[in-house]
């Protein structure tokens, strides 16, 4: 039976109420197993990494004097197993000890390592065809409590205002410390309708409390704006449906006088790998892609982009920050060391890893950590993520109704000043007003001082956004450069 099922790719974090599968592909819009090379030089592309944790297991006498070394440690294991069986204060099933080991053993490898039992693959099945039920947050298990990647687009947890670096450390009043991520997940997931009480820790502010609704989550991963004659597109997530989507935008509007475009990929946490490949294939004449690294032919690979930019070189800057991972990291390197585009914004997460669906019956697999992503120039994305060409960090961008203003007419015995007495006196009103209108904002700041303006900006158009949003504002600036560049070349 294993053998007729298709082992995926997966190289997201952990999704609230599903998990991405990679098993399939999006053939319409482009074809990964046509640019996917097979490494030849195992002793060169294999990954040669040996786990540097020391075993604290020793293995008792009578064991080492009766059972041969190459059986000692299995029979070792057994022992550990019977124990748990005979005298655990609760009566286990063979069952129930052999599902936790195999839990326990997979969680303690690395955080995206997991077994997944029949509800949490059905799940994962559901997910990848961008349509799932829960909160639509991407999490990953950090020192036992639950740690945001990111709040998927237009999701219950985006709209609530949860934002990527959050803890969770309580739900519905039970502190999550201790629990394994399929455990907190089976807490966080629940029927459409119902609600969920999260305690969130954010930064260095006191922990709040959020009540969220749980949702069937439809996801639109990629949105399409054009503003200034510059195309905006948003990818929240790679599902099945990303490259196919970006692929009939870029075609509709080929025939407009585009500036440039800019790919904002901030609070991306990942998906389908031969959908980044896809995408970042689109803007590519040739070069690498990623290549993926593991210690088995199988799962090292390279991927090199197929000799078409469909753009045509339009000018493009990539928007990232600390929640983009994983497959939007792919994205974003292969666009930078081929230099087709600039990257504006803050290091990216630095989830590198990938993760193949192993299927062990039709109801059940195991998720297991099978190599590591490098960008064209041989950088690793695991733990070092993608930094920007062009450093743009978080900024609260304000415009102040009222600046206090120093002119020539204003210092004493200035030449001409009887001539501008009505000039000096508009301004001696103004600055009143730019005073009082300040010492006001100085109260309403301390008072106000957790308040959160970036859940407001969700709402807002993409004009007011540029306005307000720092990084893309910089990101606007940028192509509007790279475009003059371009004319003057």
């Amino acid at each position: 039976m294993i053998s007729k099922l298709k082992a995926g790719i997966f190289i997201g974090g952990i999704v609230l109420c599903g998990f991405v599968d990679a098993g399939s592909s999006s053939q319409d819009a482009f074809d990964v197993d046509n640019i996917a090379e097979s490494l030849e030089v195992p002793s060169d592309d294999l990954l040669h990494e040996k786990c540097e944790e020391e075993s604290g297991i020793i293995i008792p006498d009578n064991i080492k004097k009766d059972v041969p070394p190459e059986m000692q440690y299995h029979v070792f294991l057994q022992l550990i197993l019977g124990l748990v069986k005979g005298e655990y204060v609760k009566e286990l099933s063979d069952p129930q000890i052999t599902e936790k080991t195999i839990s326990g053993l997979l969680a303690s490898l690395d955080p995206h390592s997991s077994y997944l039992n029949e509800k949490n693959f059905r799940a994962l099945r559901n997910h990848s065809d961008g349509e799932f039920g829960g909160l639509g947050i991407e999490i990953i298990m950090d020192e036992g409590f639950i740690r945001i990647m990111s709040p998927i687009d237009d999701t219950p947890a985006y709209k609530a205002g949860l934002k990527s670096g959050d803890l969770i450390i309580y739900i519905d009043g039970e502190c999550v410390n201790g629990l394994s991520a399929e455990e907190a997940l089976e807490k966080l997931r629940g029927k459409p309708g119902t609600c969920v009480k999260l305690k969130i820790k954010r930064g260095d502010k006191p922990p709040f409390d959020v009540e969220i609704t749980r949702a069937i989550i439809k996801i639109q991963s990629v949105k399409t704006e054009i503003l200034d004659n510059i195309a905006y597109v948003r990818i929240s997530t790679f599902d099945k449906n990303t490259s196919k989507s970006l692929k009939q935008f870029i075609k509709e509007n080929r025939s407009k006088k585009l500036r440039g475009m800019v790919l904002d990929l901030r609070n991306n946490p990942g998906g389908l790998l031969d959908e980044s490949v896809a995408v970042a294939n689109m803007f590519l004449k040739g070069g690498k892609i990623v290549a993926t690294r593991g210690r088995t032919q199988e799962n090292t690979r390279c991927f090199r982009a197929d000799n078409v930019d469909i753009t045509d070189g339009l000018p493009l800057v990539v928007l990232i920050n600390n929640g983009t991972a994983s497959a939007p990291e792919i994205v974003a390197g292969a666009l930078r060391d081929n230099k087709r585009a600039i990257i504006v914004g803050t290091r990216s997460f630095g989830k590198g890893s990938v993760q193949k669906i192993i299927p062990l019956s039709e109801k059940t697999a195991i998720r297991l950590t099978v190599a590591k992503h490098y960008t064209p120039s041989g950088e690793c994305i695991q733990a070092n993520g993608i930094k920007p060409d062009i450093e743009a960090d978080y900024a609260l961008v304000k415009k102040l109704n009222h600046a206090f203003v120093v002119r020539e007419e204003f210092f004493v015995n200035a030449l001409d000043a009887d001539k501008h007495a009505k000039n000096k006196k508009f301004s001696d009103e103004e600055n009143r007003k730019a005073l009082d209108a300040l010492s006001k904002q100085d109260k309403k700041d301390k008072q106000e001082i957790d308040e959160d303006d970036e859940i407001s900006y969700r709402s807002l158009s993409l004009k007011e956004r540029v306005v307000k949003d720092y990084q893309l504002g910089k990101a606007f600036d940028v192509v509007k450069i790279m475009e003059k560049l371009r004319h003057e070349n």
